[in-house]
């Protein structure tokens, strides 16, 4: 990629180019379901760096039958004296499902090592153990997909300061969320760290610029869809049948329930 700088994509550009790729988003989902294929993608990255917004978009149009997100919170008493991988795994698809990990396992190779939540030896464990699990995923049929949301500095300053600004997006950011600004470093050193072991054949990282919401979106989406063999599964015919006559049901009048105040009358 050169230094230049890429101008940023227009919204029209962005929205139609958008409305495509999650079309064909959908004919991963009939494909998917049709074939008893099991989807995993993974979404990483710093804080702010576009993962939320990106997952948002890419399950915007799926049937949330076939198509989850998985965000864990932190772990119970009783899962931290489980197999690491174990709350992970009972997350993982079914035939005919796609699931979505917003931050996966790999918190132990960032959050965890930065800020100190697991031990050394807990880490080191978890570097031998991501590349054999990942390529057990992947030899019993999963597909899986990893993707890293890479953003500056400034970038992600702007983003945390619009955090605070907004009421609407100021649950997005916590006192966590600020201590990250100030192991810069150290972060970066856990990600080459993690990617130095885990970024393997079977399984391989995919890096996406996004200090550009957009590009990154629409990048991130066109990258899944050429990775995966999916092709046009033909929807089943279906047809509106006739109304059938009325045979005598009237309505309960009005007063005898409880309607919602017509607030928009007053806008």
């Amino acid at each position: 990629m050169s230094g230049k700088r890429a101008a940023k994509v227009p919204r029209s550009v962005y929205e139609k180019e958008l409305l495509r790729l999650q079309t064909e988003l959908v004919k991963v989902q009939e494909w998917v379901r049709a074939e008893g294929a099991r989807l995993v993608v993974v979404f990483e990255g710093r804080d702010a760096a576009g993962k939320g917004g990106t997952i948002k978009r890419v399950a915007e149009h799926l049937n949330p039958r076939v198509a989850r997100i998985a965000a864990l919170p932190k772990p119970t008493e009783r899962e931290r004296t489980q197999w690491y991988f174990q709350r992970y795994a009972e997350q993982l698809p079914g035939a005919g499902e796609i699931v979505l990990f917003d931050r996966s396992w790999y918190n132990r190779a960032g959050v965890e090592r930065v800020m100190g939540f697991c031990t050394d030896e807990e880490y080191q464990r978890f570097l031998r153990q991501c590349p054999l699990f990942e390529r057990m995923l992947v030899e019993d049929g999963i597909l899986l997909r990893k993707y890293w949301f890479s953003v500056s500095d400034k970038e992600q300053q702007k983003r945390f300061r619009r955090r605070m600004e907004d009421p609407l997006r100021r649950w997005k950011l916590s006192p966590m969320d600020l201590e990250s600004i100030t192991h810069w470093e150290a972060y970066s050193r856990a990600k080459d760290t993690m990617m130095a072991h885990t970024d393997i054949p079977d399984a391989p990282w995919y890096v996406v610029e996004s200090d550009d919401k957009r590009r990154a979106r629409l990048n991130m989406i066109a990258h899944l869809l050429d990775s995966l063999p999916y092709h046009d599964v033909p929807p089943p015919a279906l047809e509106l049948p006739p109304r059938p006559p009325s045979t005598g049901y009237e309505r309960p009048p009005r007063e005898e329930r409880n309607y919602v105040p017509d607030h928009a009358a007053d806008l």
